[in-house]
């Protein structure tokens, strides 16, 4: 196995879908996203499945189980297993961030190039991984 090396900075600077799945393994997978002004990824909640959120360029709003926190670069976000969360852009320009899922929770190479693709999507971790 190979794992995963990248300029994980520039990358997700340089990343401008909404959801592109960069690398999975059997028990974490790693996520770059773009978030447009105004646009949030979408209420959710993971039963099964830790996150993590790093903030790369931008500003804007994470709610955790009802608990609002403003966010800006170079912030991380923990969301625990079972908790209702949304992240929400408020910059004028792009929010770029990358977040890890524990276990995995998409498919391995998917991207979507916007919300809306994303959201029409049915695709999950379907127990394939990268190597």
């Amino acid at each position: 196995m190979k794992g995963f090396i990248d300029p994980i900075e520039g990358s997700t600077e340089e990343n401008s879908d909404f959801r592109r799945v960069q690398y999975t393994g059997k028990h974490l997978q790693l996520v770059l996203m773009s978030l447009a002004p105004g646009e949030a990824i979408g209420e959710e909640v993971h039963k099964d499945t830790d996150q993590f959120f790093r903030i790369e360029v931008g500003k804007g709003v994470v709610v955790i189980d009802g608990t609002s926190s403003e966010i800006q670069e170079g912030d991380g976000i923990v969301v625990p297993a079972g908790a209702r969360h949304n992240v929400t852009n408020t910059s004028s320009k792009p929010m770029k961030l990358y977040t890890l899922y524990s276990p995995p929770h998409h498919r391995d190479g998917f991207v979507a190039a916007t919300k809306a693709k994303a959201e029409a999507s049915t695709e999950h971790f379907d127990g394939k991984t990268t190597e």
